[in-house]
């Protein structure tokens, strides 16, 4: 079983890469009409994502692809019982990409408006259905003998659920005021890092709580108390966290956005790990879980997926660091009149 193993262990890779790249971007929405006091500074938070957040949703669309073709029994249960919040997630993703073309369309006060509300949105929600839906699969789902998920989208809004929402929802926006503050200069640069010291000892608070919880209601735990060696994946999320901080206080951005991507990368990799060998943990009974044994493709399948993606994967890496290279310049007033510039 060792390709179900590799291709789980990639997928929550996956997830993980797009959590932390489109985290920022969430995180810079959701501040939007929070933090911009003025037209140039919100074309600021604009231009700050603008090279980069199609090409960090790829990582959605890799995972998303990763769930159907290697674990295609885990994708239906998933896409069957979540469907409504998926649509939402979906029809909010699609919001915020259109925003980004048609604001500037129509030289009007009210048009563009009309498409921040929709930048917010679109970026709020999708921060929060993330979250929620990966607390319930921490959680466990009610899969049946039959593999049915029997939950639907008002029971996906649990206390466990909702704080898992809400915790995403912090680590985004401050993983996003961290970038914004990296990308802007003047009076929205030092709003964005306070911002981001503001939301540390909240987002500190909300992994307590998320963590205690979690030792609690699920049964992510068990894989660490069995291997302690595992720890050492929850030690470099408390490290990255706790980097975060003294970064912002002495002005080094970059440094707080590095120990941000890992505190994000963390966090994600200790609830992936918790789950194995599931993917879908039943909360009926364990033996109905969707693991990496019953929901997996055929062993030449995974074969034929880990050639391509050994080829592609470093050829969209490349890509992406050429564009990081490319773009990560602070934005100044000659790049927003650029005609390239939203």
């Amino acid at each position: 079983m060792i390709l179900e193993t590799i291709w789980f262990l990639l997928w929550g890779l996956l997830w993980a890469i797009y959590f932390m790249l489109d985290g920022f971007d969430l995180g810079m929405g959701t501040l939007l009409p929070f933090i911009a006091k003025n037209e140039a500074e919100r074309r600021t938070i604009y231009n700050a994502a603008g090279p980069f957040w199609d090409g960090n949703e790829v990582w959605l669309i890799t995972a998303g692809g990763v769930t159907f073709a290697a674990f295609p029994g885990a994708y239906a249960v998933l896409f069957s019982g979540m469907y409504a919040a998926l649509f939402l997630l979906l029809f909010a993703l699609i919001l915020r990409g259109v925003s980004f073309e048609f604001r500037s369309k129509v030289d009007s006060e009210a048009w563009r408006k009309v498409w921040d509300a929709c930048h917010f949105v679109g970026s709020f929600a999708p921060a929060l259905l993330l979250g929620v839906a990966f607390a319930n699969i921490f959680r466990g789902i009610p899969i049946d003998a039959q593999g049915v998920n029997q939950e639907g989208l008002l029971q996906l809004l649990n206390p466990y659920g909702l704080l898992g929402g809400v915790v995403f929802v912090v680590l985004f926006v401050q993983h996003g005021a961290i970038w914004l503050a990296i990308r802007s200069q003047g009076a929205l640069h030092d709003r964005a890092r306070a911002t981001a010291i503001k939301t540390w000892p909240i987002a500190v608070v909300g992994t307590v709580l998320f963590l205690a919880y979690t030792a609690v209601d699920t049964m992510l735990f068990n894989n660490y108390l069995e291997n302690p060696l595992l720890l050492a994946i929850l030690a470099g999320t408390v490290a990255g966290l706790v980097g975060i901080r003294p970064a912002l206080g002495a002005g080094k951005m970059v440094r707080a956005w590095v120990g941000s991507a890992v505190f994000i990368v963390g966090v994600t990799l200790f609830g992936v790990v918790g789950l194995f060998p599931a993917l879908l943990p039943s909360s009926l009974n364990p033996g109905w879980s969707m693991t990496i044994y019953n929901a997996a493709s055929s062993p030449l399948t995974l074969k034929i997926m880990l050639g391509v993606a050994l080829v592609m994967v470093p050829i969209v890496i490349a890509y992406q660091f050429w564009v990081y290279r490319t773009f990560s310049h602070k934005i100044t007033d000659e790049h927003l009149d650029y005609e390239e510039a939203y």
